[in-house]
């Protein structure tokens, strides 16, 4: 017979049913489930382990790939449990300031362009600065009490996005001025004649003007409109004044040299009654006026003006200013007093920069010097340009002119508001006559400001303003160093002169 293979015992092993083996997989241990279920398919090993007890797992893939190691999610604070809104609402009044006050109905806010008014003097200035006597400052706390600011947001203006066209110095006065902010505007009453009930009169809202979300006072501000008013006895040739060791009167000005490495303080008296009348009624010849709007007409343009500021030097990108006209007035006559207004429309101004540009162009009038000297002030040299007094300085208004074109390109869209301040023309005009015409001639005939500029000029100590002179040279005595600046030599007139860039 042939041979016959056959299994002994040994080989030989019991059928045991498939068992289905689900493996939980954690992010450390493997555990094996058994189930009594009996599939059919192919089947693999676990491990060596598991395969010496005959059990397998499906090879299908898992329908949720492993998660990947990675960083661990970072707790939840507390309990991992939202507070009930109710609790919410409890622990908002538990922790609101004291000082604002139970919560008031919520009214809703609306970006706007603010159009205002004021006369300047007794404030130090336009902007709102912690611990001073602004124009708005007391804007802010009158709009507070009138709700177009609620009670939330009362203790800091930056919560209202509040912002200004144009700053204005101590003792400047704006016909038109703007101010962008989010207002509340109540339903129930008048909301611009509230606020004017909590202002003194020397400060007016005008109205306002609904405007985009992203409307911004400064940055969206194409230029400036200011006004001087000057009475034209600063035509006046100067008159050399005596000077004192000591004053002979309480109204005497104190008049020094500014010079700390030597200084030397001495003391002028005021106009006598016949100098201060004469100057009341002078009169300024044609050519006086022609010469005067002729100096002024060297500003328009572009021009670095850092001899026209505080703390530039020359090679400041900021010390350039663009001026788009200047334009002198004929001359008006208030309370028989002879006046001319100039008015300047430039893109910005820096710090003084208007006054002094008023004082240059007075100083070559009343001493002669020739017009050619303004572009000189331009270059490099630095020298002393005295202030206009800030009382005959008023902001006409800011133009908003890119601004109104595109909200008028968009009305057959939406319909939008431009700013326009001449919508308030009788008003701003009739604010003008009174609060601001009016009281800058009172305050000449009763405090003689101009007067004691003049004065002040005349017995000046040094040699700062040895710039006027009949040639129209810088010369080098008259040249001051400061940290900004290094003096250079001057060049005359005869030599070559660089152009103006």
């Amino acid at each position: 017979m042939g041979n016959v293979w056959s299994r002994s015992e040994s080989q030989e092993q019991p059928q045991q049913p498939r068992i289905k083996a689900e493996v939980v997989t954690t992010t450390t241990t493997t555990i094996v489930k058994e189930e009594s279920t009996v599939q059919v398919g192919t089947k693999r090993p676990v491990d060596d382990q598991v395969e010496a007890k005959g059990e397998f797992i499906e090879d299908v893939p898992s329908k949720r790939p492993k998660r990947k190691e990675g960083w661990a999610k970072k707790a939840k604070k507390g309990n991992n449990k939202k507070e009930p809104k109710g609790d919410r609402k409890e622990k908002t009044i538990q922790t609101r300031p004291e000082h604002l006050g139970p919560r008031e109905p919520r009214i809703p806010k609306k970006k706007v362009a603010l159009l205002v008014g004021f006369n300047g003097t007794g404030y130090q200035g336009m902007q709102l600065n912690p611990n001073c006597n602004s124009i708005e400052s007391v804007l802010f706390d009158a709009m507070v009490k009138a709700n177009a600011i609620s009670k939330d947001n009362s203790d800091d203006a930056k919560k209202s996005a509040w912002m200004r066209a144009a700053r204005t110095d101590k003792g400047v006065h704006a016909a038109g001025n703007l101010l962008s902010l989010k207002m509340q505007i109540p339903e129930d009453y008048d909301i611009v004649e509230r606020i004017n009930s909590f202002l003194p009169p020397q400060i007016r809202v005008w109205g306002y003007v609904p405007c985009i979300r992203s409307f911004h006072a400064k940055n969206l501000c194409d230029s400036r409109v200011y006004e001087y008013l000057l009475p034209t006895c600063a035509f006046m040739a100067p008159e050399k004044k005596i000077l004192t060791d000591t004053p002979t009167s309480d109204d005497d000005l104190v008049i020094s040299n500014n010079d700390p490495t030597n200084p030397i303080v001495k003391y002028a008296t005021r106009s006598t009654p016949e100098l201060t009348q004469q100057r009341h009624d002078y009169r300024a010849t044609q050519q006086q006026l022609d010469t005067f709007a002729a100096a002024m007409k060297i500003f328009e343009g572009t021009h670095n003006f850092h001899n026209y500021t505080n703390g530039k030097s020359f090679k400041e990108k900021s010390a350039h200013r663009y001026i788009m006209s200047i334009d002198v007035s004929q001359p008006m006559y208030i309370d028989g007093s002879e006046w001319v207004s100039i008015k300047l429309h430039g893109q910005s101004f820096i710090l003084h920069q208007i006054r002094k540009m008023i004082s240059m162009g007075m100083l070559v009038t009343r001493s002669n010097t020739p017009i050619s000297l303004i572009p000189k002030t331009f270059e490099e040299n630095k020298i002393n340009i005295p202030k206009a007094p800030a009382l005959g300085l008023l902001l006409e208004r800011p133009i908003f002119k890119v601004y109104n074109d595109k909200m008028r390109s968009k009305a057959n869209q939406v319909e939008r508001d431009i700013v326009d301040f001449d919508v308030y023309k009788d008003q701003i005009n009739a604010f003008k006559e009174e609060w601001i015409y009016k009281k800058i001639f009172e305050a000449e005939n009763q405090e003689h400001v101009f007067d004691g500029y003049l004065t002040s000029l005349d017995a000046h100590l040094g040699n700062d303003y040895e710039y006027l002179n009949p040639e129209g040279v810088i010369p080098d005595s008259c040249l001051i160093t400061t940290k900004y600046n290094r003096p250079i030599k001057q060049e005359s007139e005869d030599e070559e002169e660089h152009d103006d860039e």
